[in-house]
């Protein structure tokens, strides 16, 4: 899917919701959505990150994006009832979901893993999207189809010395996007959840993983985004709890 070639319209008139938008590929991946035509709710915890991002997609032309501050670390059931009851109200329906927001954690031996850093890392990484999704698949299940992505990663499919908390909250992502691909296949057959492991990209949290790594050797997040329109077209209407690679 790395060379998927997407329609300029494939995501017209869809309402699209990205957490960790104002920052690498869910930036990315935002400006990438809204290029295409869908409207692109922006979630993070740094508003000026995501006013950055509204006024790109606004000087480009693009559909107006909406913006959601909020921090996923410290996020209530309350504050995620308010996010569905918002997107209700301004759009009606949820056409798809891009679970990009992540926490790398510390890069040392689980046995001297700190248990408080570990919880953050869970909660970021996996609570907040068991929280998203039970509150906004009423929205989804209002739309015609609906896909809902997750970021997964190599080290969450085979863990590897020193990653910690991240390579088990991935493996949590992976088993929540089966369980849930699964279940809405019974359930709710028009809407679809896969994963997506973008692989070594030039990030903030990839440079903070591997300090000592020459940035420029690795592809941009922009780079990676045909696997990202992909899951979010009608192209893969038939895919379903699957996990991708964008490289």
């Amino acid at each position: 899917m790395f060379h998927y070639q997407a329609p300029s319209q494939l995501l017209k008139d869809k309402v699209i919701l990205v957490t960790g938008a104002g920052d690498g590929i869910g930036k990315a991946a935002a400006i990438t959505y809204a290029e295409h035509g869908a409207t692109v709710v922006l979630l993070g915890r740094t508003q000026k990150k995501l006013e950055a991002v509204y006024d790109y997609i606004e000087k480009q032309q693009y559909p107006q994006a909406a913006i959601v501050p909020l921090n996923l670390d410290g996020a209530a059931e309350h504050d995620y009832t308010e996010l569905a009851n918002t997107l209700k109200t301004e759009f009606g329906r949820l056409d798809g979901i891009l679970h990009n927001a992540s926490l790398l954690g510390e890069r040392k031996p689980i046995a001297a893993y700190d248990p408080i850093l570990y919880e953050q890392v869970m909660r970021v990484n996996v609570t907040s999207q068991l929280m998203l999704n039970q509150a906004l698949l009423p929205l989804m299940q209002n739309a015609d189809q609906a896909s809902i992505v997750f970021t997964s990663s190599g080290v969450g499919r085979q863990a590897k010395a020193n990653w910690g908390a991240y390579a088990v909250s991935k493996f949590a992502t992976e088993a929540m996007m089966q369980l849930l691909a699964s279940e809405l296949a019974e359930l709710s057959p028009s809407i679809r959840a896969n994963a997506i492991n973008p692989g070594a990209t030039q990030t903030n949290m990839r440079a903070k993983a591997y300090p000592n790594e020459d940035p420029n050797t690795l592809p941009t997040p922009n780079e990676i985004m045909p696997l990202y329109l992909y899951l979010m077209g009608q192209d893969s209407l038939s895919v379903n709890g699957q996990s991708l690679d964008a490289q």
